[in-house]
């Protein structure tokens, strides 16, 4: 099964991402971790995009989408995969559809983790407080959010268009939120 996972800063992603790729037995990619291996190892894109990180900069669609396709051309991604942090444009969703054309393959599902944004607020601000983080204000929080859901408006509208959505209520217990995404996934757990 060929996944994209979306969902707001504090929605559960990495979490969910790590249980439902156990369960489809497909690794979960999350961009994230694409970027910090490229930078470890010293290659070429990763040095490139280390100069915007370190900017504080967003690292651009070209560069991301090369360090997205290197890693979905691995051996372990044929079966399938479970994308977290990609595709954040509209641009990387007509690249990624490029790149599984290329191969014959496509989206089986795009996930979306819905949540309330004052209760995702709330989580954010005491993970905040909890861990010292005293830059994760409500405020830069809740901008934050309002980025996220611009950005993603027109990526779920196409994902939606294409029949591809499938919107899960990302509140409750983490074993809750997973019961939902297997559930209408329809895979077995």
């Amino acid at each position: 099964m060929r996944l994209v996972l979306m969902g707001p800063p504090g929605a559960g992603k990495g979490t969910q991402a790590d249980i439902v790729s156990g369960l489809l037995g497909v690794p979960h990619v999350s961009t994230g971790e694409i970027f910090r291996h490229n930078v470890s190892r010293g290659t070429s894109l990763g040095l490139e995009a280390k100069r915007y990180m370190d900017a504080g900069e967003y690292v651009p669609d070209g560069i991301t989408n090369a360090m997205v396709r290197d890693r979905l051309s691995q051996e372990d991604c044929r079966p399938g995969f479970l994308l977290d942090g990609y595709p954040r444009t509209v641009e990387q969703v007509g690249e990624l559809s490029a790149m599984l054309r290329s191969s014959s393959d496509s989206l089986d599902r795009v996930v979306e983790l819905t949540v309330d944004v004052d209760e995702v607020v709330d989580r954010l601000v005491k993970r905040a407080t909890d861990q010292g983080r005293s830059d994760d204000t409500e405020d830069v929080i809740r901008r934050r959010l309002e980025v996220y859901f611009q950005q993603t408006a027109p990526l779920t509208a196409m994902y939606e268009a294409q029949d591809l959505l499938i919107q899960v209520d990302g509140l409750g217990s983490i074993d809750e939120v997973t019961a939902r995404i297997v559930a209408a996934l329809g895979i077995q757990s």
